[in-house]
């Protein structure tokens, strides 16, 4: 087993002296700083491709930053993924005069960090994760000014034949963002992607997958209920359609966040996809769940934690990975097929429908609006939760199958 490195850090390099021998202060996954006996601190980058070793020069400290360095490597890393040689790149980028500061992963990098601290942290990395798999290795190191319409439908040609529809238009959006950014700090002239209206299919409308029939919601919670897997999964899983939160969030939920006693699981504003916080009333269903999992889990930080540590959530596929094992197909039910199947169920079921919308936590338009309202409904959607919580009980119960009417369930 290989020796773990320590990271190194800011007060490391910056306070490192020079020896008689050159000295290598490595950091992980390749990235080394080279300190000569003269006093030089060069960054390099370590790799193997093609069975052979090479090493890529990223510049010199203080010029280049630790965290400067870092992003060269992560780069290099994510082409290096995709077979593409990190040298190769290079040279291509010194024949053609490129400003390394005006391609299109800087900026792109330079304005994910400039906004996401406003967001979710989950949807902050969803973003940049999906930039540097289906983008950066294709037009990361071209000056973002020269890259046109067709070659950028070009990369969202390679999502599509992946029959994500869904991910290449997201993957549209958020490169748009990174085009207007350019244009508005002066690095670019217009944004290509407004030319490419109408070049990817529409996702058809498609949700994600869920059950909305009540005869299989009965099926799907007794196949919940007798999940032979790991117990925290199972818990999750039951109290998803109970709380009908996003995945993310789910996940993430600590014990600190809940209260027993107010019957209330109440998640800050940095967690929530619309910035804001959120109360989700727990119904007496919910609050069982959570006890039966509190003997093994409250010692720790999270509500459903990884089962390698607790310091860290369970994984984002978890859930996903449960449902398939019980025999649900993606295009059947997915983790946010629960916030589905209440939104559609609870409207047919007459409920109000500023209360389902604001208990789903849509983003509000009005940010100034959405940092008051938060409690907004709180009484009616305690009914609401309790209510819809006894109509799953009596689904999951109905042994004969005789399936309570949806308007019945008031």
């Amino acid at each position: 087993m290989p020796r773990r490195i320590a990271p190194l850090t800011d007060t490391k390099v910056r306070t490192v002296k020079p020896t008689a021998k050159p000295q290598k202060l490595f950091d992980g996954w390749g990235l080394y700083l080279l300190v000569t006996p003269t006093g030089g601190k060069l960054w390099n980058l370590k790799y193997r491709i093609n069975g052979k070793e090479k090493k890529l020069s990223l510049g010199a400290y203080p010029d280049v930053s630790l965290a400067d360095a870092r992003m060269k490597r992560d780069h290099a890393r994510t082409l290096l993924a995709n077979e593409i040689d990190p040298s190769d790149i290079k040279k291509a980028q010194k024949a053609a005069g490129v400003q390394e500061t005006e391609t299109f992963e800087i900026i792109a990098r330079e304005w994910h960090a400039k906004f996401s601290p406003s967001w979710a942290s989950s949807h902050a990395t969803k973003i940049i994760r999906r930039l540097e798999l289906y983008v950066f290795p294709w037009l990361g190191s071209k000056q973002i000014k020269s890259i046109t319409a067709p070659e950028l439908l070009s990369v969202l040609r390679r999502i599509e034949a992946k029959g994500t529809l869904e991910t290449a238009h997201r993957t549209q959006q958020n490169c748009g963002q990174v085009f207007r950014y350019a244009v508005a700090t002066g690095r670019a002239e217009r944004d290509p992607t407004g030319d490419l209206r109408g070049a990817i299919p529409p996702a058809n409308g498609k949700h994600m997958a869920t059950i909305t029939d009540p005869k299989e919601i009965t099926g799907l919670l007794r196949a919940i209920n007798d999940y032979q897997g790991s117990i925290v999964t199972r818990c999750a899983m039951q109290l998803a359609p109970l709380v009908f939160v996003r995945p993310g969030e789910l996940r993430h939920a600590e014990w600190r966040e809940i209260n027993f006693e107010t019957a209330e699981w109440r998640i800050s504003a940095d967690k929530m996809k619309s910035g804001s916080p959120h109360i989700v009333p727990l119904s007496r269903q919910a609050i069982a769940v959570l006890q039966e999992i509190h003997p093994l889990t409250g010692h720790g930080r999270y509500v459903f934690p990884s089962p390698r540590t607790d310091t860290r959530p369970m994984s984002n596929n978890a859930v996903l990975a449960a449902l398939r094992r019980m025999g649900y197909a993606k295009e059947e039910m997915s983790g946010h097929g629960f916030r589905s199947m209440a939104s559609t169920l609870l409207n047919e079921q007459g409920w109000n429908r500023d209360a389902i919308e604001r208990q789903l936590a849509h983003a509000e338009r009005n940010r100034v609006r959405a940092s008051y309202n938060y409690a907004e409904y709180l009484p009616e959607r305690r009914k609401m939760m309790q209510s819809w919580a006894d109509y799953l009980d009596r689904l999951a119960r109905d042994e004969e199958n005789k399936i309570v009417p949806i308007r019945a369930a008031r």
